[in-house]
């Protein structure tokens, strides 16, 4: 899927687009289970808005804004499950990550048309940082980004200066880093955009009548770490390339507590 170059970008910016990952029909199948989590996410009574809050916009205006968001979407359908360890993602990620690679977690997120909510600036290190820093997403892009509908932004080589001091949920001073700094990074359906957990991103809300949906898959490299016990899903650790080297530390260090 990608040339040594392209390798080489991801390490110099700490993001790589790569076009044309999933066919038409698989987009398809994963936007139509995108769309039935959401119903049984309702009939469950488990749906609710996942808007960031903060400072980052007016009061008014985030009141208005709505996101769509649920993780760990590959137990929720099999189509999910699939795109995880789909071929070509696994030739990407073992070339940018290496040939033992682990999936960490996934999740949806579903920006609707003209109130779709904005990302404000972040890197995703705070909520589960590593020791190696390989921690990667790979966004699955199930409909047309643009910066009509609230494209994702990056800031190419943030990654290199480490982790940054966030403020709020994990978001960064929306005055130093506006979510209009970034590079938008328009994308058709069945693109993926691969960046690194410390490279600075965020979008804008969604102003279109169309909407915009995401599937995003968070991959590490196996012996790298976590430094923190936070964070935890069932999931975590699934081999997805190669083979785990550590044998004894193949699951996160959890206990399950059976309620008194």
């Amino acid at each position: 899927m990608i040339q040594p170059k392209d390798v080489d970008f991801y390490k110099e910016n700490g993001y790589l687009l790569v076009k044309g990952v999933f066919n038409e029909a698989e987009v398809v199948e994963m936007r139509e289970a995108v769309e039935n989590i959401i119903l049984r996410a309702a009939h469950a009574k488990a749906d609710s808005n996942a808007a960031w809050q903060g400072d980052y916009l007016p009061a008014e205006e985030l009141k208005k804004l709505v996101l769509k968001g649920f993780h760990d979407v590959h137990y929720h359908d099999a189509s999910f499950m699939r795109a995880v360890i789909h071929p070509n993602m696994v030739a990407v990620l073992r070339q940018i990550i290496g040939p033992n690679v682990q999936l960490h977690h996934s999740k949806m997120l579903v920006k609707p048309p003209e109130n779709g909510a904005a990302f404000p600036m972040h890197q995703d290190y705070p909520y589960f940082p590593h020791e190696n820093h390989t921690m990667l997403a790979a966004s699955v892009h199930l409909d047309r980004a643009d910066e009509e509908n609230g494209c994702l932004r990056v800031i190419p080589g943030s990654h290199l200066a480490g982790s940054l001091q966030h403020v709020g949920t994990h978001y960064l001073n929306h005055k130093e880093y506006p979510i209009h700094m970034g590079t938008p990074c328009e994308a058709e359906a069945g693109d993926v955009l691969f960046f690194n957990y410390l490279t600075i991103h965020g979008s804008s809300s969604n102003k279109s009548s169309r909407t915009r949906r995401n599937v995003l898959f968070q991959y590490r490299e196996a012996s790298d770490f976590p430094t923190t016990q936070e964070h935890f899903d069932w999931g975590m650790g699934l081999m997805v390339s190669g083979e785990n080297p550590n044998f004894t530390k193949v699951k996160p260090n959890y206990k399950i507590i059976k309620d008194a």
